[in-house]
């Protein structure tokens, strides 16, 4: 059993993906379940959870269609308009999807200090946790203080941080801020993590499995495989890698495992996290 705890889909448009620069050009272009189950069957992938990248209710209401649709999408992470003075009332009609399993906002695009701090998102987060919906964290590693304040409001909010909070990786320089705040996040059991996105991180202009390796080691170390999982990123990693490929590392890095703590990092962590 594998589950791919982080992918998107999407219908390209210039105007909804403006993030989508000319350096991207590989991903300007349609990403929908049929392409993405033809790519799980080659890598060995069983299931994946849908991730949301426009931040409208249109496309949360979309990816749900789309679970509904495709049996193996059992789960859905999404966006709602958590600083609304409607939020509650979204939050409980939303809580009734069953497959509607996160929420997340693109963080990593804010000013974290003080987005995080409003007073209406941290409402909009206190909703969630009535309503036992767990909430992604997408930030850069230079945001992590700022988010380990956040998290220490919210000791019964469970949360999932993506892509291992994206350390600036260069072969040249470990990351050791990232290290140094990325282990002080971890001790906060409430907290789980997504090995995924690494590789769109690397700065360099190729990378192989040693690039890889000693971020890779620093995430099982610190939240070890209980409260680790496994993610693509697709089509995102598309700019540094493929899908098969990527899954193909991952079971590299993996390797030195026993088999219960492969079928914890694999897809138990990602089952019990998002209850698929």
């Amino acid at each position: 059993m594998l589950i791919d705890s982080h992918h998107h889909f999407w219908q390209y448009d210039p105007e909804e993906y403006p993030w989508i620069n000319d350096q991207m050009s590989v991903l300007k272009q349609n990403f929908e379940p049929d392409t993405l189950q033809s790519l799980i069957e080659k890598a060995g992938v069983d299931q994946v959870v849908s991730v949301q990248a426009r931040q409208t209710i249109e496309e949360t209401d979309w990816l749900l269609k789309l679970a509904e649709e495709n049996a193996f999408i059992p789960g859905v992470v999404g966006w709602l308009p958590l600083t609304s003075d409607e939020i509650q009332s979204l939050v409980e009609r939303y809580s009734h999807s069953p497959k509607l399993k996160a929420v997340r906002h693109v963080v990593q695009d804010e000013d974290a200090e003080t987005f995080l701090e409003q007073k209406k998102f941290n409402q909009g987060i206190e909703w969630l946790t009535e309503f036992r919906i767990v909430y992604d964290l997408l930030i850069f590693g230079h945001q992590l203080p700022a988010t380990i304040t956040f998290v220490d409001k919210h000791p019964e909010q469970f949360f999932v941080l993506d892509h291992i909070a994206k350390p600036s990786i260069d072969s040249r320089e470990f990351d050791k801020a990232w290290e140094f705040n990325f282990r002080e996040l971890a001790k906060r059991e409430n907290v789980v993590c997504k090995f995924s996105g690494v590789v769109t991180e690397v700065r360099d202009p190729d990378w192989d499995l040693t690039t890889i390796q000693p971020y890779w080691e620093v995430a099982l170390e610190a939240f070890g495989p209980s409260r680790l999982m496994v993610g693509t990123d697709w089509p995102v990693c598309l700019l540094k890698t493929d899908y098969v490929t990527w899954i193909q590392t991952v079971t590299m890095l993996a390797s030195g495992l026993s088999v219960d703590e492969r079928e914890q990092f694999f897809y138990k962590t990602a089952q019990e996290a998002y209850q698929l």
